[in-house]
């Protein structure tokens, strides 16, 4: 049985992180047994952050796909994370590399990538890609599923 003691966040009622780096992610352990790596993914297809310029909320689909080591991200820790964005104000290539970097400081990863597919603004989508290195050999990594943006045609 997977050891929970020390999640704080998991099974009570916690108030919404104000920003990225009030946020807590939380892990359990994971033993990964032998064969190839597994690949676990996170997608948060309502992503939203506000424009650091002028405040308006802005939209992404964001795809985590990471190969976890010997610890996994706490997957309601990973909701309150990614929900503090509404309150930051930063651009879409800033929010995207940070999920990333903090999911690896939490978890140290065999491997990580993201994908940050954000909805247009002024007319032009703007897709973030961020990953580790070579995925790990053997790994299974489906597409991620998200069409490029193709507008009302």
């Amino acid at each position: 049985m997977t050891d929970t003691k020390n999640l704080t966040q998991l099974g009570t009622n916690v108030e919404a992180p104000q920003s990225p780096e009030a946020a807590v992610l939380e892990t359990v352990p994971f033993s990964r047994g032998d064969g190839p790596p597994a690949i676990v993914r996170f997608t948060c297809p309502e992503f939203t952050s506000l424009c650091p310029v002028t405040g308006q909320p802005d939209f992404a689909h964001i795809v985590i796909d990471y190969a976890p080591d010997t610890l996994l991200v706490e997957s309601k820790s990973l909701k309150l994370f990614m929900t503090s964005f509404r309150n930051h104000g930063a651009f879409h290539e800033e929010c995207t590399v940070m999920i990333g970097r903090r999911i690896i400081a939490a978890t140290k990863p065999l491997w990580l990538r993201i994908g940050g597919y954000w909805y247009p603004r002024g007319g032009i989508p703007i897709d973030v890609f961020w990953q580790t290195g070579a995925p790990p050999e053997g790994a299974w990594l489906p597409d991620t599923g998200v069409a490029p943006y193709r507008g009302r045609g």
